[in-house]
């Protein structure tokens, strides 16, 4: 908590994205964090910290990331990000 706003830090983990399953993906770090503004907590600011990694595929040379833009459905997040929130604080997306 700072300034009585609460900064939640998320890392993505290495784990590859599923629409690169087979290829030889190396882990190049991050991509510059990302600061998401959330629904206030306890009526105080709340903010989500997120870094994303990002791969080189050996096979073409190019940098790869997790498409975030495919949503779980009913939530406004990825099937990762909606996955890592039950598991985490054990408890469905669709309840935020």
């Amino acid at each position: 908590t700072v300034n009585g706003s609460t900064y939640i830090y998320l890392i993505e983990k290495n784990i590859h994205p599923q629409e690169f399953v087979g290829e030889k993906l190396l882990s190049k770090g991050f991509f510059e964090e990302v600061s998401v503004r959330d629904f206030p907590l306890r009526g105080k600011p709340c903010f989500l910290r997120l870094k994303r990694r990002k791969w080189l595929n050996s096979s073409t040379g190019k940098i790869v990331f997790r498409d975030w833009d495919l949503v779980a459905e009913g939530t406004k997040m990825t099937q990762e990000f909606a996955f890592f929130f039950e598991s985490l604080f054990g408890f469905k997306p669709n309840k935020l």
